[in-house]
């Protein structure tokens, strides 16, 4: 018989295998027999329950991790996060692509210079590209892109964190640019230097163009003002329309990033101060945001409020800053 104060060890093994020992007071306790040896017993019971839990949670983790990394791989091709792709990809191509791409434009200019009539039908036929394909990738989106609750008109973009950015007037002054090109380009192709000249010819091809760029200004700012109603081409209605946009908005982009990489053909050698360093990053920015804004401006609209996406585009431009803060003096195309 125990006596009463005397200790007890009670061995087992729990639910992962390892041993314990439970100790128990015999006889008298603060709050009695009883209740001392229940006290042991739930904690006996919620160690195995930890230690199962904790089984279980080895076993599950690699399906949750492979299960995180699926979520992760959905969330960057979902229709919200289309700028955070441009932003990678165009990040990517700017490293291993770009600058092979901008090496062959150089060459090309080299051969308008030359009087060549496909480089400049070549030429002619690029800015037209850079100068069709925004205004339909914004036909092609618009249903789809205010079909979204977190759509953002116009409006809230210019009274919010856009502000002038987003003004159509910025936009329309860099179309004039790019139509002024496919004019000089295609009009010197098709009418001839000489027959382009007369006043019979370019006078009417100067007010054609500037009404379609109206058009065309008209036809990218559309797209944040809410339809009234379906679009009655029910390819405006399926999902395919709103893929054939992006691929028309990505090559865009790819275009503008081939002339912003002329930049770094330039041969500029390294900065001699403070000040000059100072100098290139003041023009960086303005150019950069001349030339990668423009093409970026419909995905901005979904996530101009998040916190990653101003620095996922500067990422995406910053092969180009570095380069031409940094000066390298070379003209080859690689790194």
């Amino acid at each position: 018989m125990t006596e009463p104060g005397a200790v007890l060890f009670r061995f087992g093994r729990n639910a992962d295998g390892a041993s314990f020992a439970l100790r128990a007071h015999c006889g008298r306790d603060a709050r009695g027999p009883s209740k001392s040896l229940e006290s042991y017993s739930q904690t006996a019971m919620t160690g195995r329950k930890r230690s199962k839990h904790t089984i279980d949670s080895q076993l599950t983790s690699p399906a949750a991790e492979a299960t995180s990394k699926k979520n992760l791989f959905q969330n960057l091709f979902a229709r919200t996060n289309r700028g955070l792709l441009l932003d990678i990809v165009v990040f990517i191509l700017n490293i291993f692509l770009i600058r092979l791409l901008t090496a062959q434009f150089i060459d090309l200019f080299n051969q308008v210079s030359a009087d060549n009539p496909l480089a400049k039908l070549t030429l002619g036929l690029t800015f037209a590209a850079m100068w069709i394909l925004p205004a339909a990738g914004a036909v092609l989106k618009r249903w789809h892109f205010h079909q979204r609750r977190n759509a953002l008109t116009l409006d809230k973009m210019e009274s919010g964190v856009g502000g002038c950015l987003f003004n159509p007037l910025f936009y329309f002054c860099l179309n004039l640019v790019i139509s002024s090109a496919v004019l000089a380009s295609l009009g010197d192709f098709f009418f001839g230097r000489r027959g382009f000249d007369t006043a019979a010819i370019f006078v009417p091809t100067i007010f054609a163009i500037l009404i379609l760029t109206i058009v065309q200004t008209y036809l990218i700012y559309r797209y944040f003002t809410p339809p009234k109603k379906p679009p009655k081409w029910d390819l405006l209605r399926t999902p395919q329309s709103e893929t054939l946009g992006d691929i028309c908005l990505f090559l865009n982009m790819i275009l503008f990033q081939v002339f912003w990489n002329m930049l770094t053909f330039a041969g500029l050698g390294h900065p001699s101060g403070v000040l000059e360093f100072l100098g290139r990053l003041f023009f960086l920015c303005f150019i950069a945001l001349l030339i990668y804004f423009p093409p970026r401006m419909f995905y901005l609209a979904e996530d101009i409020h998040r916190r990653r996406t101003w620095l996922t585009m500067l990422l995406a431009n910053s092969p180009v800053i570095v380069r031409v803060l940094i000066g390298t003096g070379s003209n080859t195309a690689g790194w």
